[in-house]
């Protein structure tokens, strides 16, 4: 972000925020990344295209706040979503922009070195998450029947993190996602009980009752494609046992260059993000 927008910030949420009395045709274009806080307290960022409010909501993880809604990559199906009337939202991961805490590792290591503490980041993240969305279905920005979640990477795991946890969320998109801890490399030698709270296999159930579409590469070797499969066939699993009727989209796409989103697959995640918000 250059300085200019970082200073038009402040006036952009106002417009945001007084877009809401304006109608459609004379309601002003808001493109640029908004930061904003909750009344209590939790920052966040939003991204849309002249939405109609309240809009339907798809959250966006990647890694900070700017990373995930400032770049059109880690935007993934927002990008297509946003011209569609969708508000992008986004939050800083745990151990990114203004998560980071003196004296921790910055990024995924940050969860590990939190993990080995005892600290349940992930829940503190979820539930800083439906404070967001309490704040912008309170708001009249949000519409509480259409809330989707997306991710890339570890992005993709937090995506599907929040979705098991919070029932407003029907359906979630990962992008290459993390699924599981042990075979990431910043993992190596943790104790495997550490890890076991944080497995979305945990939270199968409840995801099986969800929509969650998945893609990932052919030959992805840092989160691992096999794994995903894995995932996929665990949730799957659990819809049958348990007479859920979520669904669980898997897509293994070729894609020589490993750990990256597989071409196209934004613009199909958008397509099915519309059809379960139908």
């Amino acid at each position: 972000m250059t300085p200019s927008t970082i200073a038009a910030l402040p006036l952009a949420c106002l417009v945001f925020v007084a877009a809401q009395a304006l109608a459609a045709e004379e309601r002003p274009s808001v493109s640029d990344l908004c930061l904003m806080t909750t009344d209590t307290g939790v920052r966040f960022g939003v991204w849309g295209k002249n939405p109609r409010l309240p809009a339907p909501t798809l959250f966006v993880f990647a890694g900070t706040i700017e990373q995930s809604l400032g770049h059109a990559y880690y935007r993934q199906c927002g990008n297509d979503l946003a011209e569609q009337g969708f508000l992008c939202v986004s939050m800083d991961l745990p151990g990114h922009g203004a998560d980071c805490r003196p004296g921790e590792p910055k990024g995924i290591s940050c969860w590990r070195h939190r993990a080995e503490r005892g600290e349940d980041f992930v829940a503190e993240l979820n539930a800083k998450l439906s404070q967001v969305l309490d704040h912008l279905v309170g708001k009249g920005y949000s519409d509480p029947g259409k809330v989707a979640a997306c991710g890339t990477s570890r992005g993709g795991y937090v995506a599907l993190q929040f979705a098991a946890s919070e029932p407003r969320v029907r359906c979630a998109a990962a992008f290459a996602p993390v699924v599981d801890f042990r075979v990431v490399s910043e993992f190596r030698g943790v104790e495997p009980s550490l890890l076991a709270p944080f497995a979305l296999t945990s939270h199968a159930d409840r995801l099986a009752a969800k929509a969650v579409w998945i893609v990932i590469g052919d030959r992805d070797a840092r989160v691992d494609t096999d794994s995903a499969i894995a995932f996929a066939r665990a949730l799957s699993k659990a819809s049958v046992e348990k007479d859920l009727k979520g669904t669980v989209e898997l897509h293994v796409l070729p894609e020589p260059a490993g750990h990256t989103t597989p071409r196209g697959s934004s613009e199909r995640a958008a397509l099915w993000i519309r059809e379960q918000l139908r």
